[in-house]
C-alpha cells in the first residue's frame, strides 16, 4: 500500500490497459517476498509472473508498474522498478484474501498486527501508519489506516515507506 493513498488515483486514471494478473490470495513473506515478487527480481521475472497487462504510473518519480484485478480500478499490486529490478512492492487499496504468516490478514486490528507480526517499528505518516521491520537488507512494512491493517509493502531498508 505504500504510496497507495497518495497514488490511487493516479492508479486509476493514468493507467494504459491494466488487468487482473496479481495473486487472488497474495502472501506476505516477511523480508523476502509480496505475492510472489522478490525486491532484486528483473522485469522479466515480473512479466513472467504478473502478466504483460499492468498500468504504469504516469506521475512518479520510480517507474512503477499497477496490476489490479479489473482494469481502472484500485485494489491490486504495485511494483516499482529501478535500474530494471524491484525496488519497493506493495499491495493497493487492501485487495481481499491477502496474508501474512500466523493468520494475519488484511482488515486485522492494528492489535493483532504488532501481536502477529511484531516487534514493530511505528512510523505515522500522512493519512497512515506504517508498522516496520527490517531484516537485513529488506523492510516489511504493515501499513495500517483507521486502526485497521490495510495494506502490506517491502521495500530497501533506506527507503522511507511513508513517501
Amino acid at each position: 500500500m505504500r504510496r497507495a493513498l497518495v497514488c490511487a488515483l493516479v492508479a486509476a486514471c493514468a493507467c494504459s490497459s491494466a488487468s487482473a494478473a496479481p495473486p487472488r490470495a497474495g502472501v506476505l513473506v516477511p523480508g523476502k517476498a509480496l505475492g510472489g515478487i522478490h525486491l532484486g527480481d528483473a522485469a522479466a521475472t515480473v512479466r513472467a509472473h504478473l502478466g504483460h497487462d499492468y498500468g504504469v504510473c504516469a506521475g512518479c518519480t520510480t517507474t512503477t508498474w499497477y496490476f489490479t484485478y479489473k482494469p481502472f480500478t484500485q485494489k491490486g499490486l504495485a511494483v516499482e522498478l529501478t535500474r530494471g529490478r524491484v525496488s519497493a512492492v506493495y499491495t493497493m487499496w487492501q485487495p481481499d484474501g491477502w496474508r501474512a504468516p500466523k493468520g494475519l490478514r488484511l482488515g486485522a486490528v492494528e492489535e493483532q498486527v504488532n501481536a502477529l507480526a511484531g516487534p514493530l517499528v511505528p512510523l505515522v505518516c500522512s493519512g497512515y501508519d506504517a508498522l516496520t521491520r527490517d531484516d537485513g537488507v529488506v523492510r516489511t512494512a504493515y501499513y495500517v489506516r483507521d486502526g485497521k491493517l490495510w495494506g502490506f509493502g517491502l521495500l530497501r531498508r533506506s527507503a522511507n515507506p511513508c513517501r
